[in-house]
């Protein structure tokens, strides 16, 4: 059985939620090995009418059908974000063609902040910041302390999070996306 790699290169994706406010940035870097062949992707998207905010780490094509499940789901559960997170977790795990799918997904609502995998794992973080891909562990210790240290809003500790992990991991880079609910 195999199983699927937490940590995907190319990209970092965070989510932070402070004071009723939630903001989710990406970079827009891509490689491809060791090559940078693109600055301006986007890897956050709006979902259910823009009340839902998504980022992908891993394959663009595996993401994109990624963002096209969870839109579906949310669509079933009325917009219930954690339950469509779970169904679309266990749809992933379960199917063949899904389970093959080398992605992770940070989804967030006005309530809620989701980290999804291909495992079956949806997880809300205990400090309202997440982040995935290969700068994830960098953007969120540096957002975690600017929560600590700072009374910066939401948009500018995700965003000022994704300079400093594109200072340090060679795999983060370009253009900054940020949505904010």
């Amino acid at each position: 059985m195999s199983t699927i790699e937490t940590e995907f290169h190319s990209t970092t994706i965070i989510a932070v939620r402070r004071d009723n406010k939630v903001a989710v940035a990406g970079d827009g870097q891509v490689t491809m090995g060791q090559t940078v062949v693109k600055q301006k992707a986007k890897k956050v998207r709006r979902l259910a009418s823009g009340r839902v905010l998504t980022g992908f780490a891993g394959a663009s094509a595996d993401a994109f059908t990624l963002f096209s499940r969870l839109e579906e789901k949310l669509e079933e559960f009325n917009n219930n974000l954690t339950r469509a997170a779970v169904e679309l977790a266990k749809d992933w795990r379960t199917d063949r063609m899904l389970r093959r799918l080398e992605a992770l997904l940070i989804a967030v609502d006005a309530e809620t902040s989701l980290l999804i995998s291909g495992t079956g794992d949806v997880i809300e973080p205990d400090e309202g910041v997440i982040a995935i891909g290969s700068g994830g562990s960098f953007a969120l210790a540096a957002a975690r302390a600017m929560i600590t240290h700072t009374e910066l809003d939401a948009r500018a500790v995700a965003e000022e999070s994704l300079r400093i992990a594109q200072s340090i991991c060679i795999y983060t880079g370009g253009d900054i996306t940020v949505e904010e609910l």
